[in-house]
């Protein structure tokens, strides 16, 4: 029906026609009944900023807000875009649809009849029970599940026009239907208008436990404000829980205009760095509002002794605070200005506590959509830390103190800039601050021996952030604690000032709203964060190896990129003083940091930890395929093994592209080396966004191996999905999708998420 059909016949729309249909009773309840559902058929791919539509099922404000035809992701926006964040950037349906979103519920005339008729949800949902998926597989090409395709995003006064042109695309989008009952409880809810009652307040035992921490977070002196500011400003991505508590309830950490005690005012700005304002503010813990989603769950537990740390750190540490920092874009920006009167061995040892938190924030925020954002990073490789406790960089606080301008961050220039001209500035800035850590470097590691295993974190002897394996997965990445998968190609040593760049660059100083310079520049800088930690690894290898494995690491690269090691060569030319005794002195390397790191390397993800040793033997087989056989694998696949005796061993495929180097921002393919592919095989889950799922019986898995190491074209391909694959359109696939949520949540109850469906494939 057209505008005028519908108006004439329901009313004109209007937000607060809804409001009196949220008092009547309804049969059913939306937290036990509905949620469920949307949860499992809908959030998976309505999540978070990459929903289609920019429509989030994950929460009822969500589904209240509507949807919108602008893209949250446009990487060619020449100007920052006002940003649209659920709960903060307008708060009702009526502020919503001044700011262009549309609604998917109802909002004529409040009829059962109305509610079905001009209701986006019902229609969409009725448009699939009339048209059901082709059994045809994979599914014919009217389809488009590119990651940056078209939007449909038909409002009500669209949505026959829509049906019509595309009456195969009613929702679940490119999947199987909802069950009778699934349907019936949708659209029963929808005749009912939607009905909702707000959640029961928290428990009284996490009421208290917010009580405590709120008032640790808002000391009145100098220096608990400033720890204060430093801890939101690393923690306002995470999802804070109480470790000592059984309930599973996430909070945020916020700025409010309101005390504890009272409702929670937001302060709204673009970066957590912001100017908050002239007045009083405070740091609250809202509770989670959201269903939890794996591709940006990121859990940091909070109890006593996380507080006694913090007090150690940031309270008992002998320094002063005689002015609280600026919030003035250049400062903010620049955590090196803002925090130094912290010392730096308190920043470095906070970072280093979750060291795989704060690069889980590089992979897990809003940066982390879209090829161009991480095709800055290889696709394996390992990550160790810089010993806080070396003597061989003492008076790094002195040194950092006379750099703080070489390492200020695009970030500054806020979320519109240009091209060109930020990107020479913030280059030669950091070239000049490479030049004097390659100095330092030399002046404080002279001493023979000086360059040792010693210079590598060990965890303390405890804490297993000391090890990290960062997998790239096209466009989307993963970061797990311990060395996974085979000797990667290469390896980066991160010291403080660059844990605390990536953080400042990628995620605070990062606004997924920005321009394309603002992003570009973002992209471009973290090139020298990457060779940066790529350096920091080479100094650990023999003087006369360093120019030859950068040379192999960076194979076709362009001739800057090459010469980076020869310039930081001219200044720091110290030998080795590990002993190797081969000619691949790296992998003797690796080996090193296996037995040094051995008593903290977690091992969980790792097949040969599997008791079932005939599972274990062919997936290591599995492990050793290389080449061109893998080229036809997607990047992330969750296997599934029944053994027969019901029950199923999770493992996650993942496929590691070969690249000749990974300098350029565009022309992957030109730079792709599919006989240097390789195959990770993990225990559990790895990766938000899985490609396919398989599901094989536990005698079955010598086929299985052997049909992935026989790979040789597309149809092949097909065929292997034929017998082992669970397609998007395989009438098993929810039955499927609810076994591995589960499964997710009973192996990792604390990490688990809801996984993200826009990335499967259709082969």
């Amino acid at each position: 029906m057209t505008k005028a059909q519908l108006d004439a016949q329901y009313g004109a729309p209007d937000p607060g026609n809804r409001g009196a249909q949220q008092a009547r009773t309804a049969s059913i309840d939306y937290w036990r009944d509905v949620k469920p559902i949307l949860d499992g058929r809908c959030v998976v791919c309505h999540g978070c900023y990459d929903a289609p539509c920019q429509l989030k099922l994950g929460a009822y404000e969500g589904i209240e807000r509507g949807a919108s035809k602008e893209r949250v992701y446009n990487p060619a926006r020449l100007r920052a875009a006002p940003p649209s964040r659920l709960f903060f950037d307008a708060k009702t349906p009526r502020q919503w649809r001044e700011r262009g979103f549309y609604p998917v519920l109802n909002e004529r005339g409040q009829s059962p009849q109305a509610n079905l008729e001009a209701g986006v949800m019902a229609r969409i949902l009725l448009l699939k029970r009339q048209h059901p998926l082709p059994e045809t597989m994979p599914l014919p090409g009217s389809f488009d599940f590119s990651l940056n395709r078209k939007q449909q995003c038909a409002t009500i006064e669209e949505f026959d026009a829509f049906a019509r042109r595309k009456p195969l695309w009613g929702m679940p989008y490119g999947l199987p239907g909802l069950t009778e009952n699934e349907f019936g409880t949708l659209y029963d809810w929808l005749y009912q208008g939607a009905p909702y009652e707000a959640p029961p307040p928290l428990a009284y035992g996490v009421q208290a436990q917010v009580a405590v921490w709120e008032a640790f977070l808002n000391g009145k002196t100098n220096k608990q404000r400033l720890m204060s500011r430093y801890l939101y400003e690393h923690l306002f991505l995470a999802n804070l829980y109480f470790s000592n508590l059984s309930q599973r309830v996430f909070f945020r950490l916020i700025r409010s205009r309101t005390p504890p005690g009272e409702a929670i005012v937001p302060i709204v700005t673009r970066r957590p760095y912001d100017d908050p304002g002239k007045a009083a503010f405070y740091y609250r813990l809202e509770p989670l509002r959201t269903t939890v989603l794996a591709k940006t769950h990121m859990p940091y537990a909070l109890n006593d002794a996380r507080m006694a740390r913090y007090k150690t750190l940031f309270l008992a540490a002998d320094y002063d605070v005689a002015q609280l920092p600026s919030y003035a874009p250049e400062t903010a920006s620049n955590p090196f200005a803002t925090f130094e009167a912290i010392p730096v061995d308190s920043r470095y040892r906070f970072l280093l506590d979750e060291a795989a938190f704060l690069i889980m924030g590089f992979i897990k925020g809003p940066v982390c959509r879209g090829q161009v954002a991480l095709n800055v990073i290889d696709d394996h490789f390992w990550v160790v830390f810089h010993n806080p406790n070396s003597p061989g960089f003492k008076g790094g606080a002195k040194f950092l103190s006379r750099e703080l301008r070489n390492l200020r961050l695009p970030s500054e220039a806020q979320s519109n800039t240009l091209l060109l001209s930020p990107w020479l500035k913030y280059s030669r800035l950091e070239n000049k601050y490479l030049k004097a850590k390659t100095r330092y470097m030399d002046a404080n590691l002279a001493k023979p021996g000086a360059i040792s295993l010693d210079l590598v974190w060990d965890g303390d002897g405890w804490n297993d952030n000391a090890a990290l394996t960062v997998f790239r997965h096209f466009d989307s990445a993963s970061v797990v604690k311990g060395f996974l998968g085979d000797d990667p190609k290469t390896f980066w040593v991160i010291d403080y000032p660059m844990l605390e760049r990536i953080h400042y660059l990628l995620v605070a100083g990062f606004d997924v709203y920005g321009n394309v310079g603002h992003q570009l520049n973002t992209r471009l800088y973290m090139d020298f964060l990457r060779m940066e930690g790529e350096f920091n690894a080479l100094t650990l290898l023999p003087r006369e190896k360093r120019v030859e494995t950068w040379s192999y690491w960076y194979r076709g690269g362009k001739p800057h990129v090459l010469d980076f090691i020869h310039e930081r060569m001219a200044d720091f030319d110290r030998q080795s003083g590990i002993v190797f005794t081969s000619d691949d002195p790296q992998r003797e390397l690796y080996s090193m940091l296996r037995a040094r790191l051995g008593p903290v390397l977690n091992r969980d993800y790792d097949i040969a930890e599997n008791e079932d040793g005939f599972i274990r033997e062919n997936l290591q087989e599995l492990s050793r395929v290389r080449g061109q056989a893998l080229y036809w694998l997607p990047q992330v696949a969750f296997l599934s093994i029944s053994d027969g005796q019901g029950s199923e061993h999770i493992y996650t495929l993942i496929h590691n592209n070969g690249m000749s180097n990974v300098s350029s921002l565009l022309q992957d393919e030109q730079r792709r080396l599919p006989s240097e592919d390789s195959l990770t095989v993990a225990r559990g889950f790895i990766g938000a966004y899985p490609n396919v799922f398989y599901q094989v019986g536990r005698d079955e898995l010598p086929d299985f191996v052997q049909a992935i190491a026989s790979l040789d074209s597309e149809a092949n391909y097909q065929a292997f999905l034929g017998r082992f694959g669970i397609r998007r359109n395989d009438p098993r696939f929810w039955e499927h999708s609810d076994a591995l949520h589960a499964a997710y949540l009973e192996l990792a109850p604390v990490e688990a998420g809801l996984f993200d469906y826009n990335r499967l494939e259709n082969r």
